[in-house]
């Protein structure tokens, strides 16, 4: 997508980062390959030196007719711009625009609408460009980020993390600054971990910035330099244990039965199934599907409520559990001389269920395998006995007893 504007000829050594803020361009007819590429006030040991040096020789920067480059002298948004049509050559993206404050004669027009369509540089509200103003570093390396089309691969805030004054850069450069990051186009000197983002850039430091989007671009071979932030990705490590915080839904099913039939008075006990894993957002599974939940059914405001008790992984592990489903109040009418047949068809019951359902119906021989908890049923039938029909709390399996964790639950993944 991106080729190294090679060799340009007649004014290729024309530089803009050479030319003071409203001045009016020189020309200089030099062909690169003449360019000057030693200046009087860049020493060999300078730290942009190499920096420098490889732009002078493409012919992107030039000198002072003095013989001297002037490192630490700021750079503006118009000399940015035409140091970028020189060192990127790129397909137009967008339709010029005619900036209120870039008269067509201003010696920078023509760079400031290349570097605009190209999508290296943007204006500011009210069609502004503002070609004088100095650049900052975090400008700097938004531009070539946006104009390179880079994204950031890893977490922008991790990633930010290697400076130290992170919390400066505008939440606008974020994310492109995360991916020049990514890309090692940041250089920082003295101190790689200090970026100074609202600091204006210099032209040593563009010069180096500009080099090191060309490296990343595969337009230009590495420099050896320390000053070029490198940042590691680092390696995920599982963790020993994840905390499932309160609020948590775990999904739920009953493979028993279709419906559960408890009256509102009674305690049951029930163990449900996991019905699908529990995951971290990175992926880590906490509670694999087909772990046991084990806890009962409870009165609660009129109807019945699961509560549970303990977590069983299919590792084995156990977990005290404090979760609840919501409460359940969908009734089922039992009249005497219904068929028990059509009552317990696909249902489980509790105790005090089979109970009622026994003495309203005159059945004495509901099973025991229908019932939760097993025995006892005979013993309650005695509190139903004379009446023509009992109200049954009736729960659906499938949608009533999905339920939510209490309290954070550490779970071990080990």
């Amino acid at each position: 997508m991106f080729a190294l504007n090679h060799w340009q000829s007649g004014t290729a050594a024309l530089m803009a980062l050479s030319i003071t803020a409203g001045a009016v361009a020189p020309f200089i007819a030099v062909t690169p390959s003449l360019a000057q590429t030693t200046f009087s006030d860049v020493s060999s040991n300078y730290w942009a030196a190499q920096f420098i040096q490889q732009l002078s020789q493409r012919g992107v920067i030039a000198g002072f007719p003095d013989g001297s480059f002037r490192p630490e002298e700021p750079v503006t948004r118009a000399q940015f711009a035409a140091m970028v049509n020189k060192a990127f050559q790129k397909a137009p993206q967008r339709q010029a625009i005619n900036f209120i404050d870039v008269p067509s004669n201003y010696w920078a027009s023509s760079a400031i609408q290349q570097a605009y369509t190209i999508g290296f540089l943007s204006g500011y509200p009210g069609n502004r460009f503002e070609p004088n103003q100095a650049i900052p570093r975090q400008q700097v390396l938004v531009s070539l980020a946006n104009g390179l089309e880079y994204t950031p691969n890893r977490n922008v805030e991790s990633t930010l993390q290697y400076f130290n004054d992170a919390a400066n850069i505008a939440s606008y450069a974020r994310s492109p600054i995360a991916a020049a990051t990514e890309k090692q186009i940041v250089v920082n000197y003295p101190n790689v971990n200090f970026l100074n983002p609202t600091t204006t850039a210099t032209r040593a430091q563009v010069a180096a910035f500009i080099y090191q989007a060309l490296v990343s671009a595969n337009q230009a071979s590495a420099i050896n330099s320390p000053y070029i932030v490198a940042v590691q990705p680092t390696t995920p490590t599982t963790p020993v244990a994840v905390t499932i915080p309160q609020g948590t839904a775990i999904p739920v099913k009953y493979d028993k039965a279709e419906k559960i039939l408890v009256t509102k008075d009674e305690t049951a006990p029930l163990t449900l199934t996991v019905a699908q894993n529990v995951v971290t957002q990175e992926g880590a599974v906490v509670i694999p599907a087909g772990s046991q939940v084990i806890g009962q059914l409870k009165p609660a405001q009129g109807g019945s409520q699961f509560v549970a008790q303990r977590l069983v992984l299919t590792t084995g592990q156990e977990y005290q559990l404090n979760a609840t489903s919501e409460v359940i109040t969908k009734t089922q009418t039992v009249n005497k001389g219904t068929s028990t047949g059509t009552i317990i068809q696909n249902t489980v019951l509790g105790a005090g269920a089979a109970a009622a359902v026994s003495a309203v119906t005159g059945d004495r021989a509901i099973a025991t395998e229908e019932v939760l908890g097993g025995a006892g049923i005979g013993a309650l039938i005695g509190l139903f006995f004379g009446k023509s029909s009992v109200d049954l709390i009736a729960i659906d399996p499938d949608t009533d007893l999905q339920m939510t964790i209490n309290q954070n639950l550490l779970v071990s993944l080990r």
